[in-house]
C-alpha cells in the first residue's frame, strides 16, 4: 500500500501532535524535576538503587529523548530511544516493587502514546504498521 493511499488528513496530523504533545509535556516535566532534584525524585532514585549524583545524567537522558522525539526529522529515532528509556523505568520499578505500580503504568501509557502520536503524524509509519480490518484480513486468506 502506498503512502498516498494511507492518507494524511489534517485531523490525523492534529491528533498525532496532540498525543505527542502530552508525551512531550510529561517528559519535559519529568526531566525538569529530575534535573532540579526535587525531594520525591531523590527518594525514588535512592529506592531504585541509583546514587543521587546520577540525577543529572538521568534528567539529561530524558531531555535528549524528548528533544529527539519532538523534532520531526528525528522523531522515529526519538520514539525508539524514548521507548528504551521508559522500558528502563518500568524495569527499575518492577525490580523494586515486584508488582505493577502506578509509575509503571504511566511509563507504559507514555510509550503507547508516543508511538500512537507518531503513527497519526507520519503516514510512512502507517504503511509500516497498518491497521488491519476484519474484512481485509479475511480477503487476504482466500
Amino acid at each position: 500500500m502506498s503512502i498516498e493511499a494511507q492518507g494524511n488528513t489534517q485531523a490525523m496530523r492534529r491528533t498525532g501532535w496532540i498525543l505527542s504533545s502530552i508525551v512531550i509535556a510529561c517528559m519535559v516535566a519529568d526531566a525538569g524535576a529530575t534535573l532540579v532534584g526535587i525531594e520525591p525524585i531523590k527518594k525514588a532514585t535512592l529506592e531504585g538503587g541509583y546514587p543521587l549524583d546520577l540525577l543529572w545524567v538521568i534528567g539529561a537522558l530524558s531531555l535528549i529523548c524528548v528533544v529527539l522525539y519532538a523534532i520531526p526529522a528525528t522523531c522515529v529515532l526519538g520514539a525508539i530511544v524514548l521507548t528504551g528509556y521508559l522500558g528502563g523505568a518500568i524495569t527499575t520499578h518492577l525490580r523494586i516493587a515486584e508488582t505493577v505500580t502506578p509509575e509503571m503504568i504511566v511509563s507504559l501509557i507514555l510509550g503507547v502514546l508516543a508511538w500512537g502520536g507518531l503513527w497519526f503524524r507520519d503516514p510512512r509509519l502507517r504503511v509500516l504498521i497498518p491497521v488491519r480490518t476484519p474484512s481485509a484480513a479475511t480477503s487476504q486468506r482466500g
